[in-house]
């Protein structure tokens, strides 16, 4: 079982991680346990020998085909932002090799931290845009 304190940490952690264009993230929560999964499968199929570059490339190759699928009709990675967020984690799980279950908790919780931050800075925008009564 993982501490409250160790997934405070990673929160906090990938909350200074996010990039600073993370404001469009158009995924949810169910997208961000999904995406998890992913994460998660990434960190196993490098256990089972699968290189960096190999796994990388063919992630690159998925993210191109998707982009001919409409937005609408995407899993997870409908722009450039929900893109680099799972890029990022997909490099981290070689770069940095940790049990697949650290690396799915750790993209879980950025993942929720960039929805929020999403939500924070477009209520912001709402705020500054609607008509003073």
């Amino acid at each position: 079982m993982v501490s409250k304190n160790w997934l405070s940490a990673v929160a906090l952690a990938a909350a200074c991680a996010l990039p600073a264009t993370a404001v469009a993230l158009t995924v949810t929560p169910v997208e961000c346990q999904e995406g998890s999964d992913f994460i998660r499968n990434a960190a196993l199929s490098r256990d089972q020998g699968m290189s960096a570059k190999d796994f990388l490339a063919r992630l690159e190759t998925d993210l191109a085909a998707l982009r001919f699928i409409p937005v609408q009709l995407r899993w997870f990675a409908q722009d450039d932002d929900d893109e680099h967020l799972l890029r990022t984690a997909a490099e981290r799980v070689f770069a940095f090799p940790r049990d697949p279950e650290a690396h799915s908790l750790e993209f879980r919780a950025q993942c929720r931290v960039a929805i929020l931050v999403a939500a924070t800075a477009q209520s912001k925008v709402a705020l500054r845009e609607s008509p003073v009564r």
